[in-house]
């Protein structure tokens, strides 16, 4: 019976992946991203303003996690909070219907879109922060490994339902040649503004194993000081880390490393639809491709992670993405790496591709083996405490990618070279990660 109930919060625990991933892959990302675009139809203006919105959120969330954090664990609820978050999860999806073409409001849209993405990163701090609990130390990393892989395949069916059914094209039809489901108007993009609506019943839908199955082993008694409690272990905890030094090395090279892989993810779909005058279909096509790639290398990441421990999983992943920063750079619609081609060249459509493979492939294996790597370096007595410090190593530049790439992008009013910043960030984290011990201090 032990056995079956590990296993039942293992997958409960699995679920959060498949539920939450369709805000990164649909919202974030393949979908909703090119859809501003078409909007506001300048994809240098569009793509600025997509990063300007989401480092706002990014100072909110990098501002609270830690904080959140260290109440979670004063108070041993972390159950809690997750609920909490997921009404944001759902109201901020939900609220992305509002963002019709002909009353598009950008401040109220993008308003919305980052109240979603603050409830989906909190969430996940304090799911994150569980998984100590859900193995052996040998363990982690393939749990780790599988549920990323997971909520890729969630992602994936996600976004393949929205292209079959509901994104219009420029014809009015969806992928598979057909109106829109549900009798939704493609005259004033019903079909992909179901992006919202669909991202947030999905969610509610596969989150109810994750309640179901998933129990929070710790329960302390109500401290009512709880709030300065928390803030006090935070501090003393914050202070001692440059005592820790592997651990401080981790947190400053994560929070580049990471930082630059959001960039690369939140600009992809903006990007291809700029710069390569791809449809939000195009753009899912492209989609299917990284998500289908980062789910293979997330569960072969995780059996790497096993047996090489986390670190060579990230090394190698961190060279590959700062290869395709450089040359994401040097493709566009009519020229591939200084080559001139034809406007009705397919070279560029298939070199950036290849770079979504590649992005998919690394990225998979990097983010599971580096949620692995922090529960190495944290303190298992303070783990929701230490998630939320790799949260805020994760947000508090997570405004330099966006705002750097809107300034770099406004400034050349190129979006080519807008994205460039992305190659300093990840040589940024490479270099940091040589001081982090692949099992922390206690190596």
């Amino acid at each position: 019976m032990a056995g079956n109930s590990a296993k039942k919060r293992i997958w409960g625990w699995w679920w959060f992946d498949w539920a939450s991933q369709p805000y990164n892959t649909l919202l974030l990302t393949f979908i909703f991203g090119p859809y501003v675009k078409s909007v506001m139809e300048d994809g240098s203006k569009a793509q600025a303003v997509w990063g300007f919105g989401i480092a706002a959120a990014g100072v909110a969330i990098a501002i609270l996690a830690p904080i959140l954090g260290a109440i979670a664990d004063n108070s041993g609820n972390r159950l809690r909070w997750i609920w909490g978050f997921s009404v944001l999860y759902v109201i901020g999806a939900l609220g992305v219907w509002f963002s019709a073409p002909e009353s598009f409001n950008v401040v109220l849209v993008m308003g919305f879109f980052a109240i979603g993405l603050i409830g989906m990163e909190f969430a996940t701090i304090f799911t994150n922060s569980m998984l100590p609990d859900l193995g052996s130390r040998e363990e982690i990393g393939r749990i780790s490994g599988n549920g990323w892989a997971w909520g890729y395949i969630g992602g994936l069916i996600a976004l393949v339902l929205m292209l079959a059914l509901f994104a219009e094209g420029t014809n009015g039809q969806t992928l598979i040649g057909r109106a829109p489901a549900l009798g939704l108007d493609p005259e004033t993009r019903e079909g992909t503004r179901f992006v919202g609506p669909l991202t947030a019943v999905w969610y509610v839908v596969f989150m109810i194993p994750f309640f179901l199955w998933v129990r929070d082993p710790k329960h302390l008694n109500p401290d009512p000081q709880l709030i300065r409690h928390a803030l006090t272990e935070l501090g003393r905890t914050v202070r001692r880390l440059p005592e820790r030094p592997s651990l401080f090395a981790y947190l400053a090279s994560s929070m580049f490393y990471r930082d630059a892989l959001n960039g690369m993810y939140t600009f992809g779909g903006i990007y291809a639809a700029g710069v390569l005058d791809w449809s939000v279909v195009d753009t899912g096509v492209f989609g299917i491709l990284a998500i289908v790639t980062g789910a293979v290398f997330a569960w072969l990441g995780g059996k790497a992670d096993t047996r090489f421990g986390p670190k060579p999983v990230i090394n190698i992943s961190i060279t590959v993405l700062t290869l395709v920063a450089i040359a994401i750079v040097f493709i566009s619609r009519d020229r591939v790496f200084g080559i001139a081609v034809g406007a009705d060249s397919a070279l560029p459509d298939i070199a950036f591709y290849i770079l979504g493979a590649l992005i998919g492939a690394a990225g998979g294996a990097m983010q599971s083996a580096s949620r692995t790597m922090m529960v190495r370096q944290g303190n298992p007595e303070r783990m929701t405490e230490a998630f939320g410090l790799y949260a805020l190593a994760g947000k508090a530049t997570s405004f330099i990618a966006p705002f750097s790439i809107g300034v770099v992008t406004a400034w050349t009013g190129s979006q080519q070279l807008g994205v460039s910043p992305l190659i300093a960030l990840f040589l940024l984290g490479l270099i940091l990660l040589i001081w982090v011990k692949p099992d922390g201090e206690k190596a």
